[in-house]
């Protein structure tokens, strides 16, 4: 970078929010991405991310948009002489409206504070995944994060009503819509949802919430094949209804790393099963949903489509069961992590399979699968082998399937070569021609999605 263009910069956000690379602390979230570029700064107004993104623009330096830094696909992965990008100071809650139902911030807020702002005017913020303590509202909108509550409320893009986002230009898109009804011309934010910074940089949100529950029932059932566990789902569809908002299930390749004796928590049954199926239910009854839920737990047992089951009674029980479901670190910081979707009736034989055909190269390879099956989704987590072996393997085994290559995570760097197994040449064309056309220089995350248009 000249120096000239570093000073207009420093100018720009001011010499306190300039860190070079050897002044940037490593993320919360071990995620294999260090900071590799050149400068991160650190904007405190859209009018200065507008500034900085002219700049860059002008002299066709690539920036990186860097939140929490907790996604799993090398998103936020950098190179030598790219500039990070961080709304760390963007950090402010403008309103939460009770009436409207609505949470307007900054983009650099964390989802654990929107959360909390929610809640303390008795509503309820929909998404939530394990990185909520780091990741910013800004990365959960450009990823479309989704996480454990998909099958009740949707994913992020579900949640958001207007946003605020900067292009490549410098130009500030400002569509900060506040009504669940709109049809006025394009819905210009789809633009930036999931797109993950490579269209334009997003620096505020107005947000949908809903009434805050205000019952909360958690339970473990013990499943003996795959095909039960398709059925319970439509059993707990049926019986427990809309207040089902979790429907997450653990092979038990992944619920023996996570219980005694080889992982940390502490499992509620005497012996092991094949599967193991989370149910979670809010509600707004507290007189009634607890044994309704329990009733529902109670037939599914009795009709043979569960073996064994616990419910929790307190919220240390309840947390207690999600930590079992909760405990990846071992995954995120030792094994190759991937997340599809596919349909739910095909994912018992996609894992059976995916295992099959890993074990035919790498004997000694462990795979693990859990997930939010409620929602079509998959994670997978193997030990051993190598990367791009792993991948093949994982993706070559979902074409037959027709499924998607990414669930919630993204795309990224590392899943850009295996695009096409979910997305069609037409498709592919048309999101370069929308990168063309909004990055003409290509510098809004680089590489990122689809291959660079320079």
């Amino acid at each position: 970078m000249k120096q000239e263009t570093e000073s207009e910069l420093r100018q720009v956000v001011g010499d306190d929010h300039v860190l070079r690379q050897d002044e940037v602390p490593p993320p919360a979230w071990d995620t294999g991405q260090p900071f590799l570029g050149e400068l991160v700064l650190r904007p405190g107004t859209v009018e200065e991310v507008s500034q900085v993104l002219a700049i860059c623009n002008r002299d066709a330096i690539p920036v990186v948009p860097m939140g929490g830094v907790t996604g799993l696909v090398q998103g936020c992965a950098t190179k030598s002489g790219d500039v990070g990008l961080s709304l760390e100071r963007m950090n402010q809650i403008e309103e939460v409206d009770p009436l409207a139902q609505t949470l307007s911030a900054e983009a650099g807020v964390t989802l654990r504070a929107a959360q909390q702002a929610a809640e303390e005017q008795g509503l309820y913020f929909p998404v939530d995944i394990g990185a909520r303590d780091n990741c910013m509202l800004g990365g959960n909108v450009s990823t479309n994060a989704g996480g454990t509550r998909v099958i009740r409320y949707g994913m992020m893009r579900d949640s958001i009503l207007g946003l605020e986002a900067v292009l490549a230009d410098g130009t500030v898109v400002s569509s900060m819509n506040r009504y669940l009804k709109n049809n006025s011309g394009y819905d210009l934010k789809q633009l930036f949802i999931g797109t993950e910074g490579t269209l334009g940089i997003v620096t505020r949100i107005i947000a949908r919430l809903d009434v805050a529950p205000r019952s909360h029932s958690v339970g473990l059932l013990a499943v003996e094949n795959y095909d039960h566990v398709v059925s319970l789902l439509q059993h707990a569809r049926l019986q427990i209804g809309a207040r089902l908002c979790g429907f997450e299930v653990m092979w038990d390749s992944f619920y023996r790393k996570a219980t005694s004796p080889e992982g940390p928590q502490t499992s509620p049954f005497e012996t092991r099963h094949p599967f193991y199926v989370l149910l979670e239910a809010t509600g707004t009854d507290p007189a009634t949903d607890a044994d309704a839920f329990e009733a529902a737990l109670l037939a599914a047992i009795d009709s043979g489509l569960a073996v064994d089951g616990v419910i929790a009674n307190s919220d240390r029980e309840r947390d207690s069961i999600w930590a079992i479901r909760h405990e990846v670190e071992w995954l995120v910081r030792d094994a190759f992590n991937f997340d599809v979707s596919l349909r739910i009736a095909d994912a018992g034989s996609y894992v059976e399979r995916l295992e099959q055909s890993i074990h035919s190269q790498f004997p000694e390879a462990f795979v693990a699968a859990f997930g939010h099956l409620g929602d079509n989704n998959v994670h997978l987590s193997i030990l051993g082998g190598e990367e791009s072996d792993v991948q093949r393997h994982v993706y070559e085994t979902l074409s037959p399937f027709e499924g998607a290559v990414s669930a919630e995570h993204g795309i990224g760097l590392e899943k850009r070569q295996y695009l096409p197994v979910s997305r069609s040449a037409t498709e592919i064309a048309l999101m370069a021609r929308l990168k063309q056309t909004l990055d003409p220089k290509g510098i809004l995350n680089p590489g990122k999605v689809i291959d660079s248009v320079n």
